[in-house]
C-alpha cells in the first residue's frame, strides 16, 4: 500500500478575542471542496454562506453565482497540489461576516496508514455564531450578553438564549463532527 501525505495545519479566526483556533491532520489528497467541509466541522460554522480560499496568487471557490472571472474551481484540486511548497494561506467563510481563517501547513509527511477523516488534534476556544456580524458584532455581542443594562442585551438575549462561554472549546465533540463530513 503506498503511503499517504498527511498535513498538520494550524486554522486560526482572525479578528477575533480570545483567538479561535484548531490543530487538524488532514490528507493531502483531499479537494478544496471537502477541506472546507472539514474547516466548517472543526470550527463550528453551519456551512450557510459563500466561502474562498486564497492560496499564493491564486483564488479557488465554488464558482457560484457571480463568481470572479480568475476564480478556480476548488473541487478541482487537492491540497497537496494547491498548496505545493506554500505553507500559509486564507479561507475566507461568510462574505458578509468575513470570517477570514489563517492556514498555516505546520508540517507534512508520509504516512502508511491513510487518513479517512481529518482529525483535530487541539485548539481553543468558541468560534462565534453564525450571522452576527463579523468579528466587531461578534464582540458587541459578548459585550451585551455580559451586560444586562447594555441597550442591546434584551433583543440578544432573544436571539442567543444561552450563555456562550468564548473560551468553550470541545475536542471530542470537534472529531465527531470531523467524522460526520463525507
Amino acid at each position: 500500500m503506498p503511503a499517504q501525505s498527511v498535513l498538520q495545519l494550524r486554522v486560526a479566526l482572525c479578528e477575533v478575542e480570545p483567538t479561535v483556533w484548531r490543530r487538524l491532520l488532514v490528507p493531502g489528497t483531499v479537494n478544496l471542496n471537502k477541506l472546507h467541509l472539514m474547516l466548517q466541522a472543526a470550527m463550528g460554522w453551519e456551512d450557510s454562506h459563500l466561502h474562498a480560499f486564497e492560496i499564493g496568487e491564486s483564488r479557488y471557490g465554488m464558482q457560484f453565482d457571480d463568481f470572479p472571472p480568475d476564480e478556480l474551481d476548488e473541487s478541482a484540486v487537492t491540497m497537496e497540489n494547491a498548496i505545493s511548497d506554500t505553507d500559509r494561506f486564507t479561507y475566507e467563510y461568510d462574505f458578509g461576516d468575513s470570517w477570514t481563517h489563517e492556514i498555516v501547513v505546520e508540517d507534512r509527511w508520509q504516512s502508511p496508514v491513510g487518513l479517512k477523516f481529518a482529525v483535530c488534534v487541539d485548539g481553543a476556544n468558541r468560534c462565534p455564531p453564525e450571522n452576527c456580524g463579523g468579528a466587531g458584532g461578534y464582540e458587541l455581542l459578548l459585550e451585551a450578553l455580559a451586560d444586562p443594562t447594555h441597550p442591546q442585551h434584551n433583543e440578544l438575549a432573544e436571539w442567543i438564549p444561552e450563555p456562550i462561554d468564548p473560551t468553550e472549546f470541545d475536542l471530542a465533540f470537534t472529531n465527531a463532527r470531523l467524522q460526520a463530513v463525507r
